[in-house]
């Protein structure tokens, strides 16, 4: 791979967003909105709940990682989206860019905008609504590690679907977070889930670091196994989606479906 290639895609990112203020605010304004809503909540469940169980750390941390995952996703997507609808998806790929090289850089893109957003939740909701990360001690790393790699997964999975099915299809993508959360225990233990359910959540590294994220709230042992088993699972999705692409990307250009994304059409 070349540095100059993956350096090359990342600089055009960084170029968009320096010159538009309207890129900026979302990499924060959202999820912001999110930490101030939820905060408001958990602070009203632990003035009229009388479990012991503190809401704060518990579903605004989980609010904050939930977030910080999809904007990990959005951060590969919305790149890719970039040149869609700039219309310079095939332009790149007429040069000697290799397919490797430009996952590398749009996931580069997604290190720096997904990491800056959960800087400012971080500050946010440390400061206003008193979360203290250092409650889940250094776990607190895996558990943004494991959640940063299965968005980047899906984010890359994301856009090898609307590279077979085409421009129109980024309509399924942008709810595909909503439509996991409800499986993925971000705000409720597996257990509660039915069976056939559960067999999915299990599936899901997302799941384990929740599991974990409340384990340490409730004062349980440290859930390393658990947070070994979502690693492993985020590295093998990792490895799959790039093979996904990969060979979606080769589909393309044999079939001419690639086509679809030159300057003339995009439909």
């Amino acid at each position: 791979m070349s540095t100059e290639r993956i350096y090359a895609i990342l600089l055009r990112v960084l170029y968009l967003m320096r010159g538009s203020f309207t890129r900026v605010v979302p990499l924060f304004a959202w999820a912001a909105i999110d930490i101030v809503l939820w905060g408001f909540i958990t602070r009203y469940l632990n003035s009229v709940s009388h479990s012991g169980m503190n809401f704060v750390s518990t579903m605004l941390g989980a609010v904050l990682l939930w977030d910080f995952f999809t904007r990990a996703m959005f951060g590969v997507t919305t790149s890719f989206f970039e040149d869609v609808w700039s219309r310079n998806f095939l332009n790149l790929f007429a040069t000697p860019l290799k397919t490797s090289e430009y996952l590398t850089g749009l996931v580069l893109s997604s290190v720096l905008t997904s990491f800056f957003g959960l800087v400012v939740m971080l500050v946010l909701a440390t400061l206003v609504f008193g979360l203290s990360f250092f409650a889940y001690g250094a776990l607190f790393v895996p558990f943004v590690m494991v959640l940063f790699l299965f968005g980047i997964a899906l984010g890359i999975l994301s856009i090898s679907i609307v590279l077979r099915l085409g421009p129109a299809a980024e309509w399924f993508i942008w709810p595909m977070p909503a439509i996991l959360a409800p499986v993925a225990a971000v705000f409720y233990p597996i257990s509660v889930l039915p069976e056939p359910l559960q067999w999915i959540a299990r599936l899901l590294p997302a799941s384990y670091v929740f599991e974990g994220l409340r384990a340490i709230a409730a004062h349980e042992a440290a859930p390393v196994g658990i947070l070994a088993i979502g690693g492993v699972l985020s590295i093998f999705y990792i490895v799959l989606s790039g093979w996904v692409f990969a060979r979606t990307y080769r589909y393309a250009v044999r079939t001419g479906l690639i086509a679809r994304y030159s300057a003339e059409t995009v439909s």
